[in-house]
């Protein structure tokens, strides 16, 4: 099934995002501002895309870094990914955070972060007394070697 999802821009220097390949699992969100917002190093800033969306129940919008902002500037998103709910109608917004040594500026329209949109599983919790034995019990970080 492919998902239907509905796209409302609220400005209208808005982009609606594309697949850019046939093989491409995220979509571009571009910048929606009315200037140009810089972000110093090691500070954080909400970038609005000027959009809101609606997608279909059983499936989440995933906000994600770009490779190319983070290997190339240390541009990542503070919460990634960041997910975007079935039932949310708002204005979809980054927060992005400056992980490298420069100043870098967000202009309008400027690519800033993928949109994946996929399944989501709600899963049945159950309160017990006990859990099953395994191998690696309750060992936790770096704790199988790798």
């Amino acid at each position: 099934m492919v998902p239907r999802v509905l796209v409302k821009k609220l400005r209208p220097d808005a982009i609606v995002p594309s697949y850019q390949t046939p093989g491409a699992a995220g979509m571009d969100l571009c910048a929606a501002v009315d200037e140009p917002v810089t972000i110093q190093p090691r500070t954080r800033a909400a970038i609005s895309t000027g959009l809101a969306m609606a997608i279909p129940e059983g499936f989440e919008g995933q906000v994600r870094p770009r490779s190319g902002l983070a290997a190339k500037h240390g541009i990542t998103c503070t919460n990634a990914p960041g997910t975007i709910d079935h039932d949310f109608r708002g204005c979809v917004t980054v927060l992005l955070i400056n992980h490298g040594s420069e100043p870098f500026t967000v202009e309008p329209g400027h690519r800033i972060a993928q949109l994946v949109i996929a399944p989501v599983v709600q899963a049945e919790l159950v309160e017990t007394e006990e859990l099953s034995e395994t191998a690696r019990g309750s060992g936790g970080f770096g704790s199988t070697g790798r």
